[in-house]
């Protein structure tokens, strides 16, 4: 019994990892069962034994992915006391995370719109919690209240968010460093009283 449990669970990784491979080449709305089975050296329909349905294989592939490729940590951030410093030094690290890991990202951002079953894993409870913890983290500190703060939490969310990176750097072409001059100053305007 444990053989075959420890083969089942090689072959359920085998399976995962083929995904991964995928989604990071062609992207989740692209990849197919057919070529995930090939890869993984599984017929089709053990993928589907192991996954019976796309929420069950992209909630894998997210672990695995992000097991492999952790966020920056929030928590970390904390540590720098002046808000400005720690909102640079979160979205450098925030950046070198994008450029390590762009073409899965590009890939997942791209096909999310298309697919409600990858909309669901990536906007799941766990997904949004994290991203809560990392506005938190960048709003702790600023002494804002009511509009303004919301102000600057949507401009730190904006700041954080891949798309923004992505175009500041790929279709704007700025270096990651003028990309976080820009957006730091975004975020300071926000926090400003109007006027």
């Amino acid at each position: 019994m444990r053989e075959r449990a420890r083969r089942q669970e090689a072959t359920r990784a085998r399976i995962v990892e083929a995904t991964v491979a995928l989604h990071r080449e062609v992207g989740p709305a692209r990849t197919t069962v057919a070529e995930i089975a090939r890869r993984a050296g599984v017929s089709r329909l053990t993928v589907y034994k192991h996954f019976p349905d796309d929420v069950a294989l992209f909630t894998a592939c997210a672990t695995h992915f992000l097991a492999g490729s952790p966020p920056p940590d929030p928590e970390a951030w904390k540590t720098v006391a002046d808000p400005d410093e720690r909102l640079r030094a979160a979205l450098a690290q925030q950046f070198a995370y994008f450029r390590a890991n762009e073409s899965m990202l590009a890939h997942v951002t791209r096909d999310v719109a298309v697919l409600p079953d990858l909309a669901q894993v990536v906007m799941s409870d766990e997904a949004l919690e994290e991203e809560r913890a990392m506005r938190d983290a960048l709003l702790a500190g600023r002494r804002l209240r009511g509009a303004r703060r919301r102000a600057v939490s949507a401009a730190i969310g904006l700041a954080l968010a891949f798309p923004t990176w992505q175009h500041l750097v790929r279709v704007e072409e700025l270096d990651d460093d003028a990309a976080i001059d820009l957006l730091a100053a975004a975020v300071a305007c926000a926090g400003r009283p109007p006027g």
